[in-house]
């Protein structure tokens, strides 16, 4: 991401060498003499050929690519790649797809039973770890898109102090085949904040690929993490995540991976019956996102403190809180909004999914405990991905929403507990989740009232209309000022009964 340079000589001058073809310069000099003396003189002599040859790999990539503001995605998804493949990860078979296939099939039919909300119209997918990387990447990039670009502007300020701090007159440097003796770094820093910004975005792209290759060894369906991660309307499983659940219980298979095919079936469901809320959900990430605020004194000591020629206390001190924001009033706020809905999705989820597997799954109540302990818990994923972008994806509320909805359901049906994703003002809130009882009785009054309103505005229209139409303001036979009603209605053309 540019960044505004600071007051010093214009870097792009004619008394300022080009600092990109100087590096390139020294980097293509690195395995002669006098070049090993200079990294000797300037402590750096410890490094292995192969670790100088990587270095300068990284450094030419980052002179030459292009600039990048956010996340660098295409970096994501290789880190997830290959940390997926690192810890095992395998083709879908044949069977495995028929088996998700056929599971979401009857899931779907179960649903039916216990829902209005229509089957999705997406069909059924069986998706192996990087494809699950590969199909919600892009996703993830608009969810951490603003955090990266306040890391890589807070990044590139630190950095700049840095350098600033050495001067703004000529700092004399050991002799350096192909670099000048002596020279103003504080000049040169408008040619390297692009380089910096590229570096702090590859740095934030990959601690990103980091998580998000742990959520996929975690994740046993789409949208497991409660948000719209997968296209609309496409029910995904992941049958060797969904196999490694199973491992830990004492239930069959093939009723685990019925089980969270129709709870995924009825995620699927909800999101695209419920056209707003996706949107609100990223919304409410990105609403914390776009104002964070890093704490760029940290951030400055961790980068003076760290040791650039020894890779494992970069990856240290990258991993170590460095992009730990401070949450604001206004980022709270957007965090309660977000976890109050993933806990409504998941306790909707929770009640709709009992319904439609308990008459057919022995181990349906089981099953329900199982995945509501992993989902309150939050495994190591879900931690790892709150320490690197300060976000917690755990619905925390999860049983005081599925309170919510059960109770919804005995006073009025399905139709009363489906009614509150109409529109986002009929949502439940997280007061609504502390007074459960006053909200359904907001909503059974509410409707009552809504339905009486109805009725008392379909009758004026009608006596209106009569009124328009015979001069009367009351349909034919009704009740006048002076008597019952007559056949033919007020002989005088006299005003109908008052409303």
């Amino acid at each position: 991401m540019s960044q505004d340079p600071p007051s010093s000589p214009d870097p792009s001058g004619p008394d300022q060498p080009d600092f990109a073809k100087m590096i390139q310069q020294f980097l293509a000099d690195a395995d002669n003499p006098a070049m090993r003396d200079a990294l000797k003189a300037m402590g750096v002599d410890r490094m292995d050929p192969a670790a100088m040859g990587m270095l300068a790999g990284q450094l030419r990539a980052m002179f030459e690519a292009a600039p990048t503001d956010g996340v660098n995605l295409d970096l994501s998804s290789d880190v997830a790649r290959k940390q997926v493949a690192a810890g095992g990860d395998a083709l879908v078979t044949d069977r495995q797809a028929r088996s998700a296939t056929d599971a979401v099939r009857v899931a779907e039919l179960w649903l039916d039973a216990v829902t209005e909300l229509p089957a999705s119209e997406g069909g059924a997918a069986a998706w192996s770890r990087a494809e699950w990387v590969s199909h919600t990447m892009p996703m993830w990039g608009d969810l951490v898109g603003p955090v990266a670009e306040g890391v890589n502007a807070a990044v590139v300020a630190a950095m700049r102090k840095q350098m600033d701090r050495l001067g703004d007159g000529p700092v004399e440097m050991p002799g350096i085949p192909g670099l000048p003796p002596g020279m103003n770094l504080g000049a040169m820093i408008g040619q390297l904040e692009p380089m910096l910004a590229r570096m702090s975005s590859s740095m934030f792209g990959a601690q990103i690929g980091q998580a998000v290759g742990t959520l996929a060894a975690h994740v046993v369906s789409g949208t497991e993490v409660g948000l719209p991660l997968v296209p609309r309307g496409t029910v995904v499983l992941l049958p060797a995540n969904v196999a490694e659940f199973a491992d830990g219980l004492e239930v069959d298979n093939a009723q685990v991976e019925l089980y969270l095919a129709a709870r995924e079936a009825a995620r699927s469901r909800l999101f695209a019956g419920a056209p707003w809320l996706g949107p609100q959900l990223v919304a409410a990430v990105q609403a914390y996102a776009r104002d964070i605020d890093i704490d760029t004194e940290a951030l400055e000591s961790k980068i003076a403190s760290i040791d650039a020629s020894d890779p494992a206390a970069v990856q240290e001190a990258l991993g170590d809180g460095l992009f730990t924001p401070t949450p604001s009033a206004s980022q709270q706020s957007a965090l309660a909004r977000l976890e109050t809905l993933l806990a409504l999705v998941e306790g909707w989820v929770d009640v709709v999914a009992d319904r439609a597997t308990a008459p057919h799954l022995p181990a349906s109540a089981a099953l329900g405990e199982a995945v509501r302990r992993r989902r309150a818990t939050g495994g190591p994923a879900e931690q790892l991905f709150s320490r690197l972008v300060g976000l917690e994806l755990r619905p925390r509320r999860l049983r005081d929403a599925a309170n919510l909805f059960a109770a919804l359901e005995n006073e009025g049906g399905a139709d009363l507990r489906d009614q509150a994703w109409e529109h986002p003002d009929l949502a439940p809130t997280a007061a609504d989740l502390d007074d459960v009882l006053g909200y359904v009785e907001k909503r059974t009054s509410g409707g009552r009232a809504a339905e009486d309103d109805a009725f008392d505005a379909a009758l004026a229209d009608l006596l209106d209309s009569a009124q328009e139409d015979g001069g009367s303001s009351g349909p034919a036979g009704s009740d006048g000022p002076d008597g019952p009603p007559r056949p033919d209605g007020p002989a005088d053309g006299s005003d109908g009964p008052e409303r």
